[in-house]
């Protein structure tokens, strides 16, 4: 059985509810990448002039600071200190959770903790929003999103007004002051919540998408955000409503929120400003089809845009302007894993990810550092 497809049927078990179903994925058969060199000792095929560590290993503590990595890390983000920088890490364990590794200003973990401790289920992605919070989206067919501080000095909030259901990452558009949600489901939605005020959560209106024959988006409000076993689910709830095979990464960058499905291994891209819809990279039609298994997506500095597989070939994916897709990195010998929680550091320079089952079932997270925006450069030129 399909690793996260038992995280949730364990949450069903748990609550005597209904989750969601997984969906699969066809692996591209492995090929020769770009420029990426032989294993180094950490097990990642690299380009030229790039460099690997591990930081942390689940059950196991991280570095000399006292605190044990968890199982299952998974979507993550970045977020400046005045010193450094705090990379956070879902856990798409049963229960699940936040750890955060806290980097001073030469790139050395000098801390790590929990920012989210409260009985959570299979903490799945989320997102980073501008005003330095981290929310932490559940991935069952109840499941909440949780605001959490990354320095740990506030309690996390459980976020409803944002709606019950099978999330899966978040992206907020600090120009139009909203927020874009996808939902990890065959037949998945894709939502907007726009909170009654801005950089509060607490309220606002939770919307379903609908994409007409000209690629026009309009929102319908969802009548019941928080269904209980009895009620309709929210995706079910306005008619009418667009359905995308299995919503997975988001995020937003210069007016465009693109988000993966990993259903149909497509690349999406939502003009926030005129509401349209379009497909940035599509494995079916691709003169360079290198990426399947979409998941996890982040930006770098320079708009670049980087997918991390669900399986397949294990790869972190560069995808162009043009559709095209070349892998940054290659994890080998860990089939059975996927890549997860793609973040850079404030430089542009190092980015974190993590393997989530590494080679024996327990994760592992990665910093990369390299010349991201030079690869970028050339790979679109190929």
């Amino acid at each position: 059985m399909d690793r996260r497809l038992f995280l949730r049927r364990s949450a069903t078990a748990l609550t005597a509810l209904a989750g969601g179903a997984a969906l699969g994925c066809t692996p591209l058969d492995p090929g020769p990448g770009f420029e990426l060199q032989p294993p180094d000792t950490n097990g990642l095929m690299l380009p030229p002039g790039f460099q690997s560590r591990v930081l942390a290993r689940s059950l196991n503590f991280v570095g000399n600071t006292g605190h044990v990595w968890h199982l299952e890390p998974d979507g993550g983000a970045v977020f400046p200190t005045p010193n450094g920088w705090i990379y956070v890490s879902n856990s798409e364990s049963l229960p699940g959770g936040v750890g955060a590794l806290e980097f001073n200003g030469a790139g050395a973990v000098i801390a790590a903790r929990p920012i989210l401790q409260e009985f959570t289920l299979s903490n799945c992605a989320g997102g980073a929003t501008p005003w330095g919070t981290w929310l932490s989206c559940e991935e069952w067919e109840w499941g909440r999103v949780w605001e959490c501080d990354p320095t740990g000095r506030r309690a996390p909030q459980q976020r409803l007004a944002m709606g019950q259901f099978n999330h899966e990452a978040v992206a907020v558009d600090p120009v139009r002051k909203v927020l874009y949600l996808t939902e990890d489901c065959p037949d998945g939605c894709l939502y907007r919540f726009v909170p009654d005020r801005w950089e509060d959560l607490s309220t606002g209106l939770l919307s379903a998408a609908t994409v007409d024959v000209n690629s026009q988006v309009t929102w319908t409000r969802v009548p019941n955000p928080n269904p209980t076993l009895f009620d309709v689910s929210c995706r079910k709830q306005v008619a009418g409503a667009t359905t995308f095979r299995g919503g997975e990464g988001i995020v937003y960058d210069r007016d465009h929120v693109y988000f993966t499905t990993k259903g149909d291994n497509k690349v999406w891209d939502l003009d926030a400003a005129a509401q349209r819809l379009s497909i940035r990279y599509d494995a079916a039609t691709s003169n360079r089809p290198e990426l399947r298994c979409v998941d996890n997506i982040t930006a770098g500095t320079d708009g670049s845009l980087y997918v991390a597989e669900d399986g397949g070939n294990m790869e972190l994916v560069l995808v162009d302007p043009f559709g095209g897709a070349t892998p940054v990195l290659r994890v080998i010998g860990q089939d059975r894993s996927e890549i997860t929680g793609p973040a850079f550091d404030p430089t542009g320079q190092r980015i974190y990810f993590s393997s989530q089952r590494g080679t024996d079932g327990l994760g592992i997270t990665y910093e990369v550092v390299g010349p991201f925006a030079a690869f970028a450069r050339a790979a679109v030129s190929r």
